[in-house]
């Protein structure tokens, strides 16, 4: 497994901290709203690793969080009059049914920050009694980037001459001393704000603790790293990971992880997806046009690393895209799956251990269905060839996440409820038409569901339909 390490800024082989297991850290969504397509591109970026490291062998741990305390959240609760439990658990379900809803697996671990208090004011405590964290007049606790050497070693920040004439300046009553220096905890600021009881004071942690606590409590490393590798966007590179990296390195003494991944940005029209700039795509409404399985086919045609722009006419191209391998599906049905063919399975997991190339693993899937189908119009496809066949599918399926719906299913997404009943009841009513050989009113039926658009498949299995 070659993987892009972000520090290092090139390929490098994955070698685990221990021998056959692999643990994997992403930073989840922060839970006042719903979730966006960003936050679909870096579930996906990680499931398509997870899937990955499990095929060649590893013993995955993964683990992604929830921030479910945060200043956006108590804007929410404030706006809304709604509690903390009441917005956080709504969000955190809704996220939940989306990735369902995109064939994202759920983790091994999906820590909260609300429930990882404890391993919070530990590391906030031992900051402290370091000297690598000092308490402001307001109550307020900071971390001090002055006492990291190594500080920007993750994002190779650079500070600027300005940045470094600014660390002269005196204390300030009730502020940070340093413009990089970051909250660890915030003290209660009155009755609006969400405060819990602790040792460090009435109050919450700030949001890059949190990870680092969760990361400490959760996996035992090797001494000299916790984890293998961290991952989430590239908008966290800095200042997130960059202060994780910090504050772990000073509390513990060891790197938080030995790897760094970042997944590109999601645009629409060629510019960046953001709320400010009002073009932020909701999943919910992504999901609510198209199938969730098309979502993850379009997007995990561009690799992670890339920025991905989103558009209507290359959402449809690649819709067309992937109807062919359920058109192969529908061929080979009824069948039962076999092994995959080995030179296929090569292709596939090579390109998938090359940094994750779904671009170029995807390329050889479209080879696989051409070959193929080529061997059905040819008569060449034998029972071995198409149970191997079936074999690829189920592979694509487990290893991209791909072709693991009914065919007939595949091709009637869209199609309103009620008009899938009426359809339904005339291929009832057909059948059994048929069954009386009342050829006629059968034949009429055809006819009446063709004028809809419908058209009937007769199988082994019984009356099959999809909409044109």
């Amino acid at each position: 497994m070659q993987i892009f390490d972000s520090v290092r800024k090139k390929k490098v082989p994955f070698e685990p901290i221990r021998e056959g297991e692999a643990t994997l850290y992403v930073c989840g969504p922060t839970v006042y709203d719903d979730a966006h397509l960003g936050h679909a591109r870096s579930a996906l970026s990680f499931d398509l690793l997870a899937r990955t490291l499990r095929a060649l062998g590893y013993r995955v741990t993964y683990a992604r969080n929830f921030t479910d305390i945060d200043d956006k959240i108590i804007k929410k609760i404030n706006e809304t009059g709604k509690s903390l439990r009441e917005i956080t658990d709504y969000y955190i379900a809704r996220y939940l049914e989306e990735m369902e809803a995109l064939g994202v697996r759920r983790p091994d671990i999906e820590p909260k920050a609300t429930e990882t208090l404890d391993a919070i004011e530990a590391m906030i405590s031992r900051l402290l009694e370091s000297g690598c964290a000092y308490r402001t007049e307001s109550g307020d606790i900071y971390f001090d980037t002055t006492k990291d050497p190594r500080y920007g070693s993750i994002s190779h920040r650079v500070q600027s001459e300005e940045e470094t004439q600014s660390r002269l300046c005196e204390l300030k009553s009730g502020q940070k001393r340093y413009p990089k220096d970051f909250a660890l905890w915030k003290a209660c600021a009155g009755e609006e704000d969400v405060c819990f009881d602790a040792p460090l004071g009435s109050g919450r942690p700030g949001w890059h603790i949190e990870c680092s606590a969760m990361i400490e409590k959760h996996f035992r490393g090797n001494g000299r790293y916790t984890i293998d590798i961290h991952g989430g966007g590239a908008d966290l590179l800095f200042p997130h990971h960059e202060n994780e990296a910090a504050q772990t390195r000073c509390a513990t003494g060891h790197e938080i992880a030995k790897y760094w991944m970042h997944n590109g940005f999601v645009q629409i029209a060629g510019e960046k997806m953001s709320k400010s700039l009002g073009n932020s795509f909701f999943l919910k409404d992504a999901l609510a046009l198209y199938p969730g399985e098309l979502l993850r086919f379009y997007l995990i045609g561009v690799h992670y690393r890339n920025d991905f722009n989103f558009s209507q006419e290359d959402l449809a191209a690649a819709k067309k895209r992937l109807d062919r391998l359920y058109r192969l599906k529908q061929r080979l049905l009824p069948g039962k799956a076999g092994e995959a063919d080995a030179a296929f399975r090569d292709a596939l997991l090579a390109a998938m251990a090359d940094d994750l190339n779904s671009s170029r693993a995807l390329a050889a899937v479209d080879e696989m269905i051409t070959v193929a189908n080529e061997a059905l119009d040819e008569g060449r496809a034998d029972k071995a060839m198409r149970r191997a066949t079936l074999g690829n599918l189920a592979l694509v399926d487990e290893l991209l996440g791909i072709g693991g719906s009914d065919p007939y299913a595949w091709f009637q997404h869209g199609i309103a409820p009620e008009e899938k009943t009426r359809i339904e009841a005339l291929i009832a009513e057909r059948n059994a038409a048929k069954k009386t050989k009342d050829f006629a009113r059968a034949d009429a039926i055809r006819d009446e569901l063709k004028a809809m658009g419908v058209a009937l498949m007769d199988t082994p299995e019984g009356t099959k339909w999809e909409k044109l």
